[in-house]
């Protein structure tokens, strides 16, 4: 177990990890767009730390028993604008109307929920809409396919593209379906 005795409760390593991967966001943009031939690859890694990080500073948290508010409230924050800044950054690369949908889509579920999850919480019953298996398994398809667009331009005729778009519709039909599960286990209070 880490020792917390010499640093302020929300300096923890995991918290640390969480504003890690918010300050990698203006250096992804700033990578993604410059003009060298590896700026691609380089801001996909760096997309992919993001989500590593996002899985080790969780796991941290639990193991050595460091879950703050802080924690509580950076996370999913820093995991939305990590995905919200690529699925802007591709959307603008790409220009089509097939990457637009699934990114509109993955973003409007992420506002929605995070209305719902905060009106959920001043009504005491935050715990009706946690985080789902669904949901990690829709993280996890999103980061892969964002991660093979970030890496390859946009050429229709390459297949990690084609198999990154393919990915990047499970995790939007998956998005849905949380959205839907988190809005039925919320029905009861939203019908009040």
């Amino acid at each position: 177990m880490q020792d917390t005795a010499t640093r302020p409760a929300h300096l923890t390593i995991p918290n640390i990890l969480t504003w890690s991967r918010i300050i990698m966001i203006p250096v992804f943009v700033l990578v993604y767009y410059l003009d060298y031939r590896w700026s691609g690859f380089v801001a996909a890694v760096i997309f992919a730390a993001a989500g590593v990080t996002d899985w080790i500073d969780g796991y941290l948290a639990r193991k050595w028993g460091q879950m703050t508010k802080l924690g509580a409230f950076l996370d999913p924050v820093a995991d939305k604008l990590m995905v919200a800044t690529a699925l802007v950054v591709l959307v603008e690369e790409h220009g089509n109307f097939w990457l637009s949908v699934p990114a509109a889509v993955i973003i409007g579920r992420e506002i929605t929920i995070s209305a719902l999850r905060e009106w959920m919480a001043e009504l005491g019953k935050r715990a009706s809409v946690a985080v789902s298996f669904v949901g990690k398994v829709k993280t996890t398809f999103q980061m892969i396919a964002i991660t093979g667009l970030i890496a390859n331009p946009p050429d229709m005729e390459n297949w990690v593209v084609w198999l990154a778009y393919l990915l990047l519709y499970v995790a939007t039909g998956l998005t849905l379906w949380s959205m839907l599960v988190y809005l039925k286990a919320a029905w009861p209070a939203l019908r009040d």
